[in-house]
């Protein structure tokens, strides 16, 4: 006796599963592994694309703000995403993912100076509005 169990234990349990049942898990690991490898390519495409972008700096208007709520069922909480549109002077249009605290400082209609990076907000500094005393 050598003090070590032969019996092949989980390995054992799947050589003995059915063919199918050995495709099918196969089929959803490959499914699950691939959409974790997909969003990380993704995510990592983006930030390059961002590093390589240079850094803009353009007069905008706020046309827009919007939030995105996704999660929260059971006993998870929701989370916010927070979104700002700008529109430069030529009429073209960019959405940026903001920050929950830049978000609240904005509001449609401001008017100022915006640096972003590719699709990454960096910094809106508003235009003091003339008043009509």
């Amino acid at each position: 006796m050598n003090g070590f169990d032969d019996s092949p234990g989980f390995f054992g349990f799947i050589e003995d599963m059915p063919l199918f049942f050995k495709l099918f898990g196969g089929f959803v690991f490959a499914i699950v592994a691939g959409g974790f490898l997909y969003a990380m390519v993704r995510g990592l495409r983006i930030w390059m694309g961002n590093n390589a972008s240079e850094v803009l700096t353009r007069a905008v208007t706020v046309v827009d703000k919007r939030t995105e709520v996704w999660g929260g069922s059971g006993d998870s909480s929701a989370n916010t995403n927070y979104y700002v549109t700008f529109e430069m002077d030529e009429q073209s249009r960019i959405e940026l993912p903001v920050r929950a605290d830049r978000y609240g400082l904005m509001v449609v209609g401001d008017q100022g100076e915006l640096t972003y990076q590719g699709t990454r907000f960096k910094e809106f500094n508003r235009r003091a509005k003339q008043s009509n005393i």
